[in-house]
C-alpha cells in the first residue's frame, strides 16, 4: 500500500453498514471505494477529509419519490442532493394517450434525464389498466429497468389495474426477474363511500379519512400477496400505514414468500388531525391515520424487528391551486378532477429518520444504514454497486454530524409546495458532507455538482433485504 496514492482518503469518522459499526478510514480512487480499514493502513491522498465527530454512512437512497409536478426532475434531485441522498429512485410514467411502450419510455427517459439530475438514478416506471402495455415489461427489465408499481385503487384517476391485469403483469415480470410494487387499498369501497360522502355533503378535509378506512389497506394487501403467491412475483408494498395491513404482510414473510414493504415519514409521525391544520395539503394517499399511534407504533415496531425494510419520503408536492379548492370540498376540484394527493418530503427524510429512530427511539445506527441505503439498493438491483461501504463499490457517502441541533422549516428548503408539515420539528444532526462516485456531492449545505452529473443505473434482479431485527 505504501506506494500507492488515492484520490482521497477519509477518516476519522464512525463508518456504519447495515451490519457494523466501527472507526475506520476509506480510501477513494476514481469513482470506487478501494479500500476500509485503519487509517494507519490507507494509502497516501491526494486530498484527506477529517470525520471526526462524524457518522459515515453508505450514500443514502430515496427509493420512493414523484418529481415533475410542482417539483421537476431538475429541483426535485436538486433538494434531494441538499438533503444528504446520493441516489433516487423515482417514479417515472408512459404516455398512455399515445399508446407510447415501455421500452420507447425508457430511452426517452434516459434523454431527458442526461441533463436534468444532478444524483444518481434508476426508475420505477407505473404501469396503467392498458392491456398493451404488459408487452413491454421483459425487453424493460433487460435495459435496466426492473422495478414496476400497478395501483388497486385511484378509480376516478385512471390509473386503477383489476386483479386480472395485475396478474398478467405479475406473470411477465416474474418470468424476467423484476420485481412488483402495488399500492394497495380496495378502490371500489374507496369510490363508494367517496360518492357517498359526496352524496351527503361531507367534503370538509376532515371527512377525508373515512372514505379510506384502514381495512382498505389491509384488504388490499392481502389481495395482492395472494396474486403475487400465484404468480410467483416477488412483490412490494408500497407507502404502508396499517399495522394491521403490516400483520400480513409478516404472515407472507414468515412462509418464505417475497414480499417486501416500506413506510414513509408521514405514517410514523403524522395523524389525521393534520386535516384541520393544514387540509387539502395534508391529503395522501392512503390517509392519515387516527390520533391514537396504534397504526404508528405498529410501523415503528415493525422497522424496529426488521419487517419493514426501507423508508423512503414519497415526496409528490402539487401546485397550489390544484389544492387550495380542497378546502371547499377535498374530493373534486371545481373543474371536477380529484384533488391532488402528496406532500413535500424529500429535503426532511434524512434528518427525520435519524431525529425520530437513532435518537428518539435508540434504534442503532446499522438500522438507518439499512433503511435508507442498503436495503433499498438490493431491493431495486443495485447492491452491492450502491448501499455498501466496501472495495468496489461506488464511492457514495453520507458523512453526517450528529453535534448539530436544529428546526425545520418551509424558509429553508427549495421545494415550490411553499410548506412542510414538519413546520417547527425540532431535529438532531444533519448532513455535513456528501460524496458521489468519488466527488464531493454536498458540502457544509451546498450542492457542489451541477445538473447532468447524475447517471443512469441499470438495475440487476432484486436481492431479499435483510430482515432481522435491529439490534
Amino acid at each position: 500500500m505504501a506506494s500507492m496514492r488515492v484520490d482521497t482518503v477519509v477518516h476519522g469518522g464512525t463508518v456504519v453498514t447495515a451490519t457494523h459499526s466501527y472507526e475506520a478510514a476509506i480510501a477513494i480512487q476514481g469513482e470506487q471505494i478501494v479500500a476500509v480499514g485503519p487509517e494507519a493502513m490507507m494509502p497516501d491522498a491526494q486530498n484527506t477529509v477529517d470525520a471526526t465527530g462524524k457518522i459515515v454512512f453508505p450514500g443514502a437512497i430515496d427509493c420512493h419519490a414523484h418529481f415533475g409536478n410542482a417539483d421537476d426532475h431538475t429541483l426535485g434531485t436538486n433538494e434531494a442532493a441538499r438533503a444528504g441522498l446520493t441516489t433516487v429512485i423515482p417514479f417515472m410514467h408512459y404516455k398512455r394517450d399515445e399508446k407510447e411502450t415501455l421500452p420507447s419510455a425508457i430511452s426517452q427517459m434516459q434523454t431527458e434525464m442526461e441533463t436534468e439530475t444532478v444524483l444518481d438514478y434508476t426508475p420505477h416506471f407505473v404501469l396503467g389498466p392498458q392491456d398493451y402495455i404488459v408487452d413491454g415489461i421483459g425487453e424493460a427489465i433487460r435495459m435496466g429497468v426492473v422495478s414496476f408499481k400497478m395501483f388497486m385503487t385511484y378509480k376516478k384517476g385512471g390509473g386503477m389495474c383489476s386483479d386480472a391485469h395485475i396478474a398478467k403483469a405479475m406473470d411477465q415480470v416474474a418470468a424476467h426477474g423484476g420485481l412488483m410494487q402495488l399500492h394497495a387499498e380496495n378502490g371500489d369501497v374507496i369510490d363508494y363511500l367517496e360518492d357517498k360522502f359526496i352524496a351527503e355533503g361531507r367534503v370538509h378535509p376532515r371527512d377525508f379519512s373515512a372514505t379510506c378506512p384502514p381495512w382498505v389497506e389491509e384488504e388490499a394487501v392481502n389481495r395482492g400477496i395472494n396474486i403475487a403467491a400465484m404468480t410467483g412475483c416477488p412483490a412490494y408494498i408500497v407507502h404502508l400505514s396499517t399495522a394491521t395491513g403490516l400483520e400480513r404482510i409478516k404472515e407472507a414473510q414468515r412462509i418464505g414468500q417475497r414480499v417486501w414493504t416500506e413506510t414513509v415519514p408521514h405514517y410514523l409521525l403524522l395523524d389525521e388531525g393534520e386535516m384541520e391544520k393544514l387540509g387539502p395539503y395534508a391529503k395522501v394517499g392512503p390517509p392519515l391515520r387516527s390520533a391514537d399511534r396504534f397504526h404508528q407504533e405498529g410501523l415503528w415496531t415493525g422497522l424496529r424487528e426488521g419487517y419493514v425494510s426501507a423508508i423512503g419520503s414519497d415526496h409528490a408536492p402539487a401546485p397550489n391551486d390544484r389544492r387550495d379548492p380542497g378546502w371547499q370540498n377535498i374530493f373534486k376540484h371545481p373543474d371536477g378532477k380529484p384533488i391532488p394527493f402528496g406532500a413535500p418530503s424529500v429535503e426532511t427524510l434524512v434528518r427525520l429518520v435519524y431525529s425520530e429512530g437513532v435518537v428518539k427511539r435508540s434504534f442503532p445506527l446499522t438500522w438507518m444504514a439499512r433503511v435508507l441505503s442498503e436495503n433499498p439498493a438490493r431491493m431495486f438491483g443495485l447492491y452491492p454497486r450502491k448501499g455498501a461501504i466496501r472495495p468496489g463499490s461506488d464511492a457514495d457517502l453520507l458523512i453526517y454530524d450528529p453535534s448539530y441541533e436544529g428546526t425545520l422549516t418551509a424558509k429553508d428548503l427549495l421545494s415550490n409546495a411553499g410548506y412542510t408539515p414538519y413546520e417547527g420539528w425540532g431535529v438532531k444532526g444533519r448532513p455535513w458532507m456528501t460524496f458521489l462516485r468519488g466527488q464531493v456531492l454536498l458540502r457544509d449545505g451546498e450542492v457542489q455538482r451541477d445538473r447532468g452529473y447524475g447517471q443512469f443505473l441499470p438495475a440487476g434482479k432484486p436481492l431479499a433485504p435483510i430482515m432481522g431485527a435491529a439490534e
